[in-house]
């Protein structure tokens, strides 16, 4: 236990250190990035700043099991060029007994981080989507998933200018996000405030137009909008909205608290929309603590032996090379997931399940005593 204590302690050293390098130099770059992109608006640097501050928990999360590895291999070089690698196996420990402590140490990193960085990810993402729509003023479209209903908005835009707002009541959609059922559409103007509300029992989109079937339309600046009504077969309402952009309102599956995401889910589905992405985030989420451990698996393979007659460079490079084929390997199957060709469970745990019996295959080929 001392030993184990021992290695978690230069491992976790080594990954807070390169965890920090790295998270200075993505705000950096962050910040000059915003610094580009407003240049026009005159955000000032500390606005800068504060925009690449909320924007960095993002891309940080993203390559954290790259930063395991990393650190990884920083540990098990430390350990073999003091030759404490060679005393702890002269003390008779094998490799994977050895390699243990710091693998189980990435999970609880990588348990950790899933409990509480993702949600710290989601808050800051949408604090940062919010601040850029305020400083490009763009109007935008939002959709929403309540208990019993799915909520979407879009403009109404009249020449150059936005005239007011349409707010969409569905009791449910289609999957592909281009049918509403029981639809309620209410008009309202800028000015006036809400000025018509239609209720339809189906609405289709098609290019530039909502398409309603059997519908009610409530003039509601009359005295008496019910006397007012008119009842149609049929009737259009322009619109700018597409199914594309109805299914990106729904926003990044990131951008849901991990602990949110099973009853977003079940709010997706109650509404009629695919929740595949969705099931698939949630599978990496909760497999991304065995992820780092495979990283960790990895980094020792290649790079734990004595470094006295090895070529340290290229077993640095073929251990960071690996590390970035399981990443890659990763983004891989999440797409496929995303697309339904493969199912979110396999999708999610397949790749560090692969990445980690690779590892402990080489591991046990190398073993020498």
């Amino acid at each position: 236990m001392i030993l184990a204590r021992y290695v978690s302690r230069r491992f976790l050293r080594s990954f807070v250190t390169i965890a920090g390098v790295f998270l200075l130099i993505l705000l950096l770059i962050d910040m000059i990035e915003m610094i580009r992109r407003f240049s026009d608006r005159e955000i000032g640097l500390a606005g800068a700043l504060g925009l690449a501050a909320l924007n960095v928990a993002s891309s940080f999360y993203s390559i954290l099991p790259l930063l395991t590895v990393l650190a990884g291999i920083a540990l098990f070089l430390n350990l073999a060029r003091t030759s404490e690698m060679v005393a702890i196996r002269a003390s008779g420990r094998s490799a994977l007994k050895v390699v243990t402590a710091p693998a189980v140490t990435a999970v609880l990193v990588g348990a950790l981080t899933v409990a509480f960085l993702n949600p710290l990810v989601a808050v800051t993402g949408a604090r940062f989507d919010e601040a850029v729509a305020s400083i490009e003023r763009a109007s935008r479209q939002t959709v929403s998933v309540g208990d019993s209903a799915v909520w979407l908005r879009q403009a109404v835009v009249e020449g150059t200018e936005e005239a007011g707002q349409i707010v969409i009541r569905a009791r449910r959609a289609s999957p592909d996000a281009t049918t509403l059922y029981g639809a309620t559409f209410m008009v309202f103007d800028q000015a006036r405030g809400p000025v018509r509300r239609v209720e339809a029992r189906e609405a289709r989109l098609v290019p530039g137009k909502w398409d309603l079937t059997d519908v009610r339309d409530y003039p509601l600046t009359e005295p008496n909008p019910e006397a007012a009504a008119t009842a149609a077969a049929r009737m259009e309402l322009a619109s700018d909205l597409t199914a594309q952009r109805i299914r990106e309102g729904f926003g990044r599956p990131e951008a849901v608290p991990v602990w949110q995401l099973p009853g977003f889910i079940a709010g997706l589905e109650r509404a009629g929309f695919s929740a595949a992405r969705h099931k698939v985030w949630l599978q990496m989420e909760l497999a991304r603590p065995f992820l780092m451990a495979a990283m960790v698996l990895i980094a020792a393979a290649f790079t734990m032996q004595h470094v006295r007659g090895r070529n340290t460079g290229g077993a640095v490079l073929l251990a960071f090379g690996a590390g970035i084929g399981l990443f890659f390997l990763r983004n891989l199957a999440q797409v496929l997931g995303d697309n339904g060709q493969v199912p979110p469970l396999l999708a999610g745990w397949t790749p560090p399940l692969v990445g980690g019996l690779l590892a402990v295959a080489l591991i046990l080929a190398r073993e020498d005593g």
